[in-house]
This record gives C-alpha cells, sequence and structure tokens, in this order.
C-alpha cells in the first residue's frame, strides 16, 4: 500500500515490525473510509513510490491483511469462576465481555500467523 512500509536492524525485524504497520495503515484506510486496493499479484514489480524510498530493500516479504469481519452471536460454556474474572478484567479495561475474548483470540492467534522470515521467504521463492 502506498505509504507503507517498515525496517528493521534484521531482517527479521522489519518482517515483525511489517505485520504491525500494515494493519494500522489498513485501519486507518478504513477509519477514514478509503477504499482498500486489490491485492498486487505475487510477482509484482516493486511499485516507484516503494522504490524511491530512501536506504535499501533487503527482502520482499508476504505480510498477510487481517480485515475486519462481521460480528457474529456465539453461544459458548464457560467456567462460572473464569467468567467472573474474565467480566473483570473487561470491565477494568473499559471493554466488553465480547471485545475482551475477541482480543484474546487474536493474541493467542498471532504466533500462528507470524512465521520466522526465513521460512516465509523460502515459502514464497522470493527473494532480494
Amino acid at each position: 500500500l502506498p505509504g507503507c512500509a517498515s525496517s528493521g536492524d534484521t531482517v527479521e525485524e522489519a518482517y515483525a515490525h511489517a505485520f504491525e504497520a500494515l494493519a494500522l495503515h489498513v485501519e486507518g484506510m478504513i477509519e477514514e473510509g478509503a477504499a482498500l486496493p486489490d491485492p498486487s499479484p505475487f510477482d509484482a514489480p516493486l511499485p516507484q513510490w516503494l522504490a524511491d524510498v530512501p536506504g535499501r530493500i533487503a527482502r520482499e516479504v508476504l505480510v498477510p491483511v487481517r480485515l475486519p469481519g462481521r460480528a457474529m452471536r456465539i453461544g459458548i460454556t464457560m467456567d462460572k469462576g473464569l467468567l467472573s474474572r474474565l467480566d473483570a478484567a473487561a470491565a477494568a479495561r473499559g471493554e466488553t465481555r465480547s471485545g475482551y475474548i475477541a482480543q484474546a483470540v487474536r493474541v493467542r492467534m498471532e504466533p500462528e500467523h507470524r512465521r520466522p522470515a526465513s521460512v516465509e521467504l523460502e515459502a514464497t521463492g522470493r527473494r532480494g
């Protein structure tokens, strides 16, 4: 996306920063009502705006975009004591029960979606 780039002292650090940069960029675009562009093809060349960024491009990596979805009502079963602790924790943070659970799931699942950059590079076959 134009204006969205990451950097780091190592390729792995830049890759980790890319998740945060892309998430914040997409979130800002959605809040502003801007249309998100279609994904670029895997083998697309670097866009000119990125080629003009000062510094050196050491690697290109794929970073998944997680778009907000549509909320759905679900029913779950939970220990009564755990539910009380959940409600207290959510209230202390000014969140709803559902919002707190959703964020906990995101945090728990994040490591599954963040493979090391070297693995991602090998899997995609793209190297800079």
